[in-house]
């Protein structure tokens, strides 16, 4: 097998007396069209062009000698060295690295990083990776074909962003754009390419930052799940608000257990009203699209958002009407509207589905709904009493079925 495994990062800066030792004494070298013509590679070294990464790996293992791999920015992030170092391969890799693109995007657009979200998208995950885009204020995307700015933009209908399109970092063809995310499905984008997705409101402020990526969204001294209706804008009292039982803390906190929304998701929240819900959703890192028909009720949802500092899309609207040019939701919440709504959001196959109702009967037909539309479906009696701590009397009971549906094909 291969001696030696050495993986060069190249960011078209001149390379470093590491990796330009590494490749002179290579008999094999595998790369990118652009990185198999470097002066530096040796004449007598054997080339291999890098298409799938595994395949190479097969070659390099069978491989007398020592074997180069050239890849962009730094190779150990979402980059070749996890393939290459899968035990099946039986490769020892040394690593040179370099910056890496996103590092590079960054700094081309003059802006600190330390806060951002970083995704890949495929063809496949291009879904998930615009949802991180929905719910957090700055993400850099490392794109691929068919998963580019173009694509990011359209999917992203309706939610405003601004992109920073980097085209070719580190070559004589490098090029920066900086257009709105409207305007980036109108133009063919060179690979490769990094998009800086920005926008959502003012920066957050990251002053005693210790952590990267996400930082904890909520104002200073908050902290949990399920909050008081009063920690909201337009919330009133502990033991209920004008929004309604689907709004209680306790009902709340059950709901976003049957939920379990994760960075990546795009969650529906139908009959918002406080915004409570969506709020604590979008504090998980999930997207959200917050849905009700009355005005008042966006509006303190969008306060809310403001006030806890999460990014979350309102649309006013009546179900079940208002659903059919939403884009395809993970998890849903539904606040009310009966066997109707339940009825139109089954036919968009959420993963899980729960709502709540206030009778036996009203739950029956609830679960008939979700079980004959394909949905495993549990339910909960959950009674609470709220207790006057001065004279430990009671001072409010609340009695609620809950309804959790997994989709039957993900069902144990």
């Amino acid at each position: 097998m291969a001696d030696r495994v050495t993986v060069i990062g190249w960011d078209g800066s001149p390379l470093t007396g590491a990796a330009t030792a590494a490749l002179s004494a290579a008999t094999l070298v595998a790369g990118a069209a652009h990185h198999l013509a470097l002066p530096e590679i040796p004449a007598h070294a054997e080339r291999i062009r890098l298409g799938s990464i595994d395949l190479a790996a097969r070659r390099i293992a069978g491989h007398r000698g020592s074997a180069v791999v050239l890849a962009d920015g730094d190779p150990g992030f979402f980059g070749v060295v996890r393939n290459l170092r899968a035990p099946e391969h039986g490769l020892e890799v040394e690593v040179v690295p370099a910056v890496s693109s996103v590092a590079t995007a960054f700094a081309r657009a003059g802006m600190p990083w330390e806060d951002a979200q970083v995704v890949v998208a495929h063809p496949r995950t291009l879904r998930r990776a615009v949802n991180v885009c929905r719910a957090h204020h700055k993400v850099a995307v490392l794109t691929s074909p068919g998963a580019g700015p173009a694509e990011l933009a359209l999917l992203l209908e309706g939610v405003h962003r601004t992109f920073v399109i980097c085209e070719e970092l580190g070559t004589a063809r490098e090029q920066v754009s900086v257009v709105t995310s409207d305007k980036a499905a109108d133009h063919v984008w060179r690979d490769p390419n990094v998009v800086v997705v920005i926008g959502g409101g003012p920066e957050p402020q990251a002053t005693g930052a210790w952590i990267a990526g996400r930082h904890p969204a909520y104002p200073r001294g908050v902290r949990g799940w399920a909050l008081p209706a009063r920690a909201y804008p337009g919330g009133t009292t502990d033991a209920g608000d004008e929004s309604g039982e689907g709004e209680s803390p306790g009902l709340r906190a059950a709901q976003l257990a049957r939920l379990g929304p994760r960075v990546g998701d795009l969650v529906w929240d139908i009959g918002s009203g406080s915004g409570a819900l969506a709020v604590e959703v979008a504090r998980f890192g999930a997207a959200v699209l917050a849905v009700d028909s009355d005005p008042a009720a966006c509006a303190r949802t969008a306060a809310a958002a403001r006030s806890f500092g999460v990014q979350l899309q309102v649309v006013e609207g009546r179900a079940p009407h208002v659903l059919e040019r939403l884009p395809e939701p993970d998890v849903v919440r539904i606040g009310g509207g009966g066997v109707p709504v339940v009825t139109a959001v089954t036919e968009r196959r959420p993963e899980r589905i729960v709502t709540h109702a206030s009778t036996r009967d009203e739950a029956e037909a609830l679960g008939a709904a979700l079980s004959g539309n394909g949905y495993t479906v549990r339910c909960s009696l959950l009674q609470s009493v709220e207790l006057d701590t001065a004279a430990w009397s009671e001072r409010e009971r609340s009695v609620v079925f809950l309804l959790s549906a997994l989709r039957s094909d993900l069902a144990p």
